[in-house]
This record gives structure tokens, C-alpha cells and sequence, in this order.
């Protein structure tokens, strides 16, 4: 009965987590119960919940854990103060001639949006209220419209700089060194955000090329489903185009470089970087004279509402995995996957497999810190690379919260979208954007060199 009590305990929390209860008061309650059971029944050593409180202050303390608030505040801030709206505009005038010109638009103001959030909820109803109606007075397919923004939406899981490979870069930096460790080696090296972060650079611009070359040709075959803009619409002189650039693509993109250029370079740690970006939007935000205090309120009760959720969630996820490894649960995972037949890409397939399949019911910070730290390591000890595997754990996440009929984007924008707009077309017009992603996962596990050239090159 004592070795399927970690097996008991994980489908008690998935369970309660599916009833609707909050997912860091699950962790903890439901952990902390079981810890106790546990100790009744002689089961569980009390060592691992002494542990908790050095672990959590671990947390609290970890520098690189800072740059959270600060990304959620640069995101908030660009889309409080209108920037994005301002941005998909002037985009709009720069593409207006291109056959999909209009959802072209959109999938690069979400690229950017995204990248500056990671928060999939957050870009995913934000663009929907932006751009949904004016792609459908433009006279697009309800189905390519919806699929469009419920995929660009999802970027955030892998366009650079975002929350989640924030997040994913720090787990998968500890997750390395303890598989040295257990190994035996006792100078181990480091895998940092910033690697990560350059991982992340070429699959993420492989996707978005693949999301606007998908529009085009769908444009240019069938105009009906995305009808080229009015020309009274946009302004077609030179001059009108190179002033929406300057006006509106360059500043978000230069800060964008500037922040995701220092870490690549090593000139800035991702927290500072993080702080540059947040003062950037704060600038851009006063060049376009829309700061407010109203607006500085908005985007720091905003700010803080998500940090705090992101730090609970970080809490529980710790004193979940204490308590699991308690009753032996880490040892239970090691022993399947390293006796799966086909080694490790049996074993790697499995994990993604429950990673896919875990992101219809949890987020990603919740797979982030309960599921990356118990088989990170074991991954990484059979020769797995961190930072390939980092990679297609966010492209994995991204594809599930894309997926009918559980994918997370698609309720987000269902809550957003016109009454006339059918679910089932919002799942048609995913489909394709999912194949894509299912097919770059694929690319990368056949071409790993996609997520380790660059940082190899940039060390």
C-alpha cells in the first residue's frame, strides 16, 4: 500500500484542482494533509516538512524570481497605456497592401504582446478585444479570425523575453545541477535564463513565420476568408508607411531588444534587464503622453495581483513536492522512466505526453514547479540537453493550451468573442496552428541544433 501512496496523492490533487479549487491553496492543503496522514500511519519521515520553511524563504530570496513583477509590469504597462492598440494600427497601414495584410498584423502585435507578458489569459483576451472586431468588420472567416488570435496568444510560452521561460529557465537551471550532483559531480555546470532565452529565439521566429505565411497563403487562395483591407482604410504613400513604423513598430521592438540584448550579452542579469524594461514602458508610455495616474494604478494593482499569484502558486508547489518526495514519489517516477523500453526517448515521449495532457487542466506555472523538478532531473541524467529540453517543454505547454477541446486559449477567447461566433469554428480555426506547433516539436527533436546553436554561440 506505502508505494502507491505518492500515486494516491498526485490524482487527489489533479482531482480537487478539476473541482475549481485555487491551485496554491490545493497544493498546500492537500499536501500538508496527506504529510499528515502519512505521519499517523508511519508512513512519511517529518524531516521533509522542517525542510519547507528554508525552501520557501529559498524562494522568496531568489534574486533571479524578481524579474517576475517586473516583466508582468513592462506587459501591463504597454497594454494599459494603449500601446499595443496603437501598434496593431499602425501595423495594419504598414501591411495593408499584403494579400492577410490584417491578420499579419496581429500575429506580430501578439508576438510582442506576448513576448512581454508570457501571460496566456492576459494576451489571449487582450487581443481579442483589440483586434476579433476588426478582423470580422474586415469580413474575415470567424474561423481563421478566431484561430489567429487564440494561436498568437499563446506566444508568450516561447517568444523571448516572457514570464514562462523566466520561470522554466530557473527550474531547469536547478533540475541540471542536481542530476550532477546525484551523478557525482560536484562542479557542475550552469544553464542560465539567459541561455534559455537564446533557445528560445529561432524556434519562437520559426512559429511566428510559419502563423503569417499560413494567413498569406490562406489570403491569397481563398480572399474570401481574409478580404484585403479597404484602401480608404490605410494611407498607401511611402511617407504614411514609414511614419506607422517609427510610430509604431520601432519603439516596442527596440525595447524589446534592448532587454532581450543585454541578457544575450551578458551586460545585464535577467532582473536588471527586467527593470529596464519596465522603466522602458513607462518612457514610451509618457512619449505617447497616456500616463496617467490612473493608468500607474491600474498597471501596479495589476502587477501585484499577478505576482501574488505567482509566488502562492511557487509556495504550494514547493510543499507539494516536499511531501511527494516524502513518500518516495521521486524514486517511483526514476524507476518507471528509467525502465521504460526505448530509453530515453520512451521516456522522453511519456513526459511530454503528461506535460500535453496536464496543460488542459493546469497552467503552466503549476507544471512548471510540480512537474519539471520531479523528472527534470532524471531526463537530464540520461543525457537529455537542459536547454532542448526547456524548449520543448514550452512548445509543448503552448500546443496544449491550443488544443481542442481543453485548450485554456480557446475558453479565453470564447469568453471575449460575439455570441454569433460558434465554438466549433473557434476549434476549426485552431487546428492548423496546431499542426504547426506539433510540427516544429518534431523539427526540433529531429534537429536539435534549432535550440542549442545560439546559446552555444553567444557563451
Amino acid at each position: 500500500m506505502a508505494e502507491f501512496f505518492p500515486i494516491l496523492f498526485f490524482l487527489v490533487v489533479c482531482l480537487t484542482l478539476m473541482a475549481g479549487y485555487p491551485v496554491a491553496l490545493t497544493l498546500t492543503g492537500v499536501s500538508l494533509m496527506f504529510a499528515g496522514i502519512g505521519m499517523l500511519i508511519g508512513n512519511f519521515d517529518s524531516a521533509f516538512i522542517t525542510l519547507i520553511p528554508n525552501r520557501i524563504y529559498g524562494i522568496l530570496v531568489n534574486q533571479n524570481l524578481f524579474a517576475v513583477p517586473l516583466f508582468v509590469f513592462m506587459g501591463t504597462m504597454l497594454e494599459r497605456s494603449k500601446i499595443a492598440e496603437d501598434l496593431l494600427k499602425n501595423m495594419a497601414i504598414v501591411f495593408g497592401r499584403v494579400p492577410g495584410g490584417l491578420g499579419i498584423s496581429v500575429i506580430i502585435v501578439g508576438m510582442l504582446l506576448a513576448a512581454s507578458t508570457g501571460i496566456v489569459g492576459a494576451t489571449v483576451v487582450t487581443m481579442g478585444i483589440l483586434s476579433l472586431p476588426t478582423m470580422m468588420k474586415a469580413g474575415y472567416k470567424p474561423s481563421l479570425a478566431c484561430g489567429t488570435l487564440c494561436a498568437t496568444g499563446t506566444l508568450g510560452q516561447i517568444i523571448p523575453p516572457s514570464i514562462c521561460l523566466v520561470l522554466l529557465g530557473e527550474v531547469i537551471s536547478n533540475a541540471y545541477q542536481q542530476s550532477q550532483l546525484n551523478a557525482g559531480v560536484f562542479a557542475p555546470d550552469f544553464v542560465s535564463i539567459g541561455d534559455l532565452f537564446a533557445g528560445a529565439i529561432i524556434p519562437g521566429l520559426i512559429l511566428v513565420a510559419c502563423y503569417g505565411l499560413y494567413v498569406f497563403f490562406v489570403a491569397v487562395r481563398n480572399p474570401q476568408m481574409a478580404p484585403p483591407m479597404e484602401a480608404s482604410e490605410f494611407q498607401q504613400s511611402r511617407r504614411s508607411v514609414l511614419i506607422a513604423l517609427l510610430k509604431g513598430l520601432i519603439p516596442p521592438v527596440a525595447l524589446m531588444i534592448a532587454v532581450l540584448g543585454s541578457i544575450l550579452m551578458g551586460l545585464a542579469t535577467p532582473t536588471e534587464a527586467a527593470s529596464i524594461g519596465a522603466l522602458g514602458a513607462i518612457v514610451l508610455a509618457l512619449l505617447k503622453k497616456a500616463l496617467s495616474l490612473q493608468v500607474l494604478h491600474s498597471v501596479a494593482i495589476e502587477t501585484l495581483r499577478v505576482t501574488s499569484m505567482v509566488y502562492l502558486i511557487l509556495v504550494g508547489a514547493t510543499i507539494f513536492s516536499s511531501v511527494f518526495r516524502g513518500f518516495g514519489g521521486d524514486l517511483l517516477i526514476e524507476d518507471l522512466l528509467l525502465n521504460l523500453p526505448g530509453g530515453v526517448i520512451s521516456a522522453t515521449f511519456i513526459v511530454m505526453l503528461l506535460i500535453f495532457l496536464l496543460g488542459f487542466i493546469l497552467d503552466f506555472i503549476e507544471i512548471t514547479f510540480m512537474i519539471v523538478p520531479l523528472v527534470g532531473p532524471i531526463l537530464l541524467a540520461m543525457g537529455v540537453d537542459p536547454i532542448w529540453l526547456g524548449i520543448m517543454i514550452a512548445i509543448n505547454l503552448q500546443t496544449s493550451f491550443l488544443t481542442p477541446p481543453f485548450g485554456f486559449s480557446l475558453f479565453y477567447l470564447r469568453s471575449v468573442a460575439p455570441e454569433e461566433i460558434k465554438t466549433e469554428e473557434i476549434y476549426r480555426g485552431v487546428i492548423p496552428f496546431v499542426m504547426m506547433q506539433v510540427a516544429l516539436m518534431i523539427l526540433l527533436a529531429l534537429q536539435p541544433s534549432l535550440a542549442t546553436w545560439l546559446p552555444g554561440v553567444l557563451q
